[in-house]
């Protein structure tokens, strides 16, 4: 039987948000001109501002857990990104250090406790209730703008599946794209 690694799940995590995201925001760079900044029903009045949130947040807890303190700085800008395709090559970049933090993962780095600049103070929890609650973040918002997409001209991608071996083949060509491969997905 094979030995559990409690910090495979959060790597396997980090993956599924980068693949997720990617997903989400490639769809998006399909929309027709006005529909990414478009009003529509969610918690933000549009997929762009709702993104822009899952981006900016994403800066703030990643940058906590690699030991930094941009704090509410992260999200100075409310809305950093006019564009599905400028706002997608930033955050393949903060999905590529989420990824690199959780492959560093050790169950003592997953029970460290994380310094959260707040405004006025400093929160500090356990890096595995961050990470927690960071996934917990992006998929509640990216369930939004997926349902924003929907009224949209282009198609939402799909979204619910988990990163399991026999999605390989559903998948090849993103994770081609993202450089990744099933070996690295599935250890």
């Amino acid at each position: 039987m094979p030995s559990f690694d409690p910090c495979r799940v959060f790597r396997k995590l980090a993956y599924n948000n980068a693949l997720a995201n990617h997903r989400l925001l490639a769809a998006c760079a399909s929309l027709r001109p006005g529909e990414f900044e478009a009003e529509g029903v969610s918690f933000f009045p549009s997929i762009k501002s709702t993104l822009n949130h899952v981006i900016t947040v994403d800066w703030f807890y990643v940058d906590a857990l690699e030991g930094g303190t941009l704090g509410p700085k992260a999200w100075e800008v409310e809305e950093p990104f006019d564009t599905a395709a400028s706002l997608a090559g930033e955050q393949r970049k903060v999905d590529q250090r989420l990824v690199a933090f959780c492959e560093a993962l050790t169950p003592e780095r997953l029970a460290a406790v994380i310094d959260l600049q707040r405004a006025g103070r400093v929160q500090k929890e356990r890096a595995d209730d961050v990470l927690s609650h960071l996934f917990q973040h992006q998929t509640h918002h990216r369930g939004q703008a997926h349902a924003m997409l929907a009224g949209t001209s282009v198609k939402p991608p799909q979204l619910d599946e988990f990163i399991v071996n026999d999605d390989a083949k559903l998948r090849s060509a993103e994770i081609a794209a993202l450089g990744w491969s099933e070996e690295t997905l599935m250890r």
